[in-house]
């Protein structure tokens, strides 16, 4: 998802459907975090437009308040972060799985039959 800022809040509002102070209020409660100018004007994001139609869906389509869609964003925060730590640690593992066979074709010696082997020497006493 796109996240660089694009969107003034009249423009953002407009996109999602929701009046501007909406925007200001679900700021103002932590559930999105618009970048600002150095003039401090409100930028939003594809990222941050999509944030607000699923804030937007929970409250009209689940019924939840604002302390439900707060739970429900930060678990899907702590979801995010997760799969993309255990494709981290997937990454990871294929790497060292990829290092092992390599070493174990490095450690290889072709095995023969007993029937092929050449005849050894009985060792002098």
């Amino acid at each position: 998802m796109d996240d660089s800022p694009r969107y003034m809040i009249s423009v953002a509002a407009d996109l999602v459907g929701m009046h501007p102070q909406t925007l200001r209020i679900y700021e103002q409660k932590g559930l999105v975090r618009p970048k600002r100018t150095s003039g401090n004007t409100r930028l939003y994001s594809e990222a941050d437009l999509e944030r607000l139609r699923t804030i937007q869906r929970l409250t009209t389509e689940l019924g939840l308040n604002l302390a439900g869609v707060e739970l429900v964003l930060r678990m899907e925060d702590q979801l995010l972060r997760m799969q993309r730590r255990m494709e981290r640690i997937e990454q990871q593992m294929r790497e060292e799985i990829e290092k092992v066979h390599k070493q174990y074709r490095r450690d290889l010696v072709l095995w023969q039959p007993m029937e092929t082997r050449p005849a050894r020497r009985e060792a002098r006493r």
